[in-house]
């Protein structure tokens, strides 16, 4: 039947937990929320974004980040790079992070995320004024020209097969809660202008 549960769905039910998201964040004494960095390759957002990290510790929030890299190290690492894959990619990354946020964390997700589909999905997962997307827009010039890692000449060379900005595409953020140039606007005063978005919203 169409739109019918699939069985293993019919056969879970949610376990009621005595504990919730308000009571763990109370005990932490800050409000949770998901600062999402999207961007290219080499556009600067996991250093803006560990700079974040850095100066939230300092002033005393539970943290913690996903970095886009880091993960298909480990929980995401039978993932490749194709569309379908990449959609994948972000479901779970999306899925950890509601999970931090349930836990009271202030959670910050530094992962190209390409598609508006799915940066909307993880909107989507919390609540209303708990996701803060950041588009760290460095042109794709600027970060070609960057190639910290090399990537961009391999793509290039055609040795890497679906880059994102070269051979697959990126969705630009239309209407993210801060957009950040980092041609013109160097990491510590990115990291402060996240800080000043957060605290407003606080």
């Amino acid at each position: 039947m169409l739109g019918a549960k699939p069985p293993r769905d019919r056969n879970l039910t949610r376990q009621k937990l005595s504990l919730d998201k308000q009571a763990r964040a109370a005990a932490l004494g800050q409000k949770p929320a998901i600062l999402w960095f999207t961007g290219l390759s080499g556009a600067g957002k996991s250093t803006i974004a560990n700079l974040v990290a850095e100066k939230l510790h300092v002033a005393g929030k539970h943290t913690y980040m996903l970095d886009g890299d880091n993960v298909r190290h480990g929980l995401n690492r039978d993932l490749g790079f194709t569309d379908a894959d990449r959609v994948e990619n972000i479901r779970r990354i999306a899925e950890v992070a509601k999970l931090f946020v349930d836990a009271g964390l202030i959670v910050i997700v530094s992962a190209i995320s390409p598609f508006h589909s799915d940066r909307d999905m993880a909107r989507q997962l919390v609540e209303p004024g708990e996701f803060f997307e950041i588009h760290v827009a460095a042109s794709l010039a600027t970060c070609e020209a960057r190639d910290p890692k090399g990537l961009y000449a391999r793509a290039r060379q055609g040795k890497i097969a679906n880059f994102t900005g070269i051979s697959s595409s990126y969705e630009a953020p239309e209407n993210p809660e801060l957009r950040i140039d980092t041609a013109v606007v160097d990491a510590e005063t990115a990291a402060d202008q996240v800080l000043a978005l957060l605290q407003a919203h606080r």
